[in-house]
């Protein structure tokens, strides 16, 4: 075979979100797309604020000359001031617009990050269950993913973590809130990382750094605030994007944001910019760009989701199945009632509702239901739900 072998195992790894696809798409024009409940996907369903599209009307009607061309690798200047603003009012730092690179979603964010900080070989600590592309993220720069456990309850296990860390570890990367459990780790839990990080790094003789990856951060319910990374540890960078709590998944846009009291900030920066080129990004959508220091306080109405989770969770509540709460997001990650999720989340297929299993996202024993979908879906599913479990008890 004349592609890369490396390729092949990895697109065989990734192969649950293609077998979702293709199987929704064959039992849609099977039994009718009304009647199949897809549940696999983290696509958001509920269209941008109404501001987003005054937003893009008025800067197009006010197009002057040269908005489309190139800019500078870190992005609209006017861009980063704003997102720099923002950030400053939230925490309990300063930013500037130096702070700030501009990127294509959250996974443009990571990849840059993950180029710049890692030499071959170093390793990135990730608590799991994970957004399995992190796995792909590290590799494609270089860098070892080392999986470690949490507490039942999703929480950080920090002992875990600690025992984790030797010489060779460049990073702790988060996902708050978490992609696939909506657990939203504690402010108690990140400063307590924050504590571990800065002890090793300085046993080590260099800064070990903390990464939150934050795209679902207005997705939080009940009061739950999703803590700043910045305020945990010096050493730490933020990645997000607009995808989730603007439903702009499609537009790519996100940004780095850089703790102002990093060390060694001026090449750190210098290099996120060079990194944000040389993978191939080069900048984030101009006109994405333009419209988001607009919206940066904007979100979707996250009742709605917060209503879709409720009307999920109470009916599989009933029916026997267990599960912890989720803080947000748009994802819930029950146990399944048997030990292989996998033979569940096929079962669950019978009765047309697409999930994907724990087992993906290093959660075996679980399988996660993206409930970003029109509320009827979510409604009409239930009777499945119920009748699959009943297989089992």
């Amino acid at each position: 075979m004349s592609v890369s072998k490396k390729m092949i195992k990895a697109y065989e790894k990734a192969s649950w979100v293609r077998r979702m696809f293709e199987e929704g798409a064959l039992r849609k024009e099977k039994y009718g797309a009304e009647n199949v409940f897809d549940f696999s996907l983290g696509n958001p369903n509920l269209s941008p604020p109404v501001r987003l599209n005054e937003v893009l009307i008025k800067l197009i009607s006010d197009d002057p000359s040269g908005v489309h061309g190139y800019m500078p690798n870190a992005g609209l200047l006017e861009t980063r001031e704003a997102v720099a603003k923002y950030l400053t009012d939230l925490n309990h730092h300063s930013f500037g617009p130096e702070d700030i690179i501009m990127t294509v979603g959250a996974a443009g964010a990571l990849n840059v990050l993950l180029k710049t900080i890692l030499n071959p070989g170093n390793e990135v600590i990730i608590p799991k269950p994970y957004f399995m592309e992190y796995d792909f993220y590290i590799d494609n720069n270089g860098g070892i993913p080392k999986i470690v456990n949490t507490h039942p309850d999703f929480s950080l296990d920090i002992a875990s973590i600690e025992n984790a860390i030797n010489s060779n570890t460049k990073a702790v990367l988060v996902n708050n809130p978490n992609n696939p459990t909506g657990k939203v780790y504690s402010k108690e839990k990140m400063d307590q990382l924050g504590k571990v990080l800065a002890r090793y790094s300085e046993k080590y003789g260099e800064s070990i750094y903390l990464i939150s990856d934050e795209p679902y951060s207005k997705i939080i319910y009940n009061g739950c605030v999703c803590p700043s990374v910045f305020d945990a540890y010096k050493e730490s960078f933020l990645a997000t994007s607009f995808s989730k709590d603007l439903s702009l998944a499609g537009e790519r846009i996100g940004y780095i944001a850089v703790n102002p009291e990093i060390d060694e900030k001026n090449i750190i920066i210098d290099l996120l910019s060079l990194c944000n080129r040389i993978l191939g990004y080069v900048n984030a959508p101009a006109l994405m760009q333009r419209a988001m220091p607009f919206l940066l306080s904007d979100s979707v109405d996250i009742g709605l989701y917060e209503n879709k989770r409720n009307t999920l969770t109470d009916g599989l509540k009933e029916f026997g199945y267990e599960f912890e709460i989720p803080d947000g997001t748009f994802y819930l990650f029950p146990k399944s009632p048997i030990p292989d999720d996998v033979a569940f989340v096929i079962a669950l297929q019978e009765e047309n509702i697409l999930t994907v299993p724990g087992s993906a996202f290093g959660g075996p024993g679980h399988f996660r239901i993206a409930y970003c979908v029109d509320d009827q879906t979510i409604k009409r599913s239930l009777f499945g739900f119920a009748r699959t479990i009943k297989k089992y008890r």
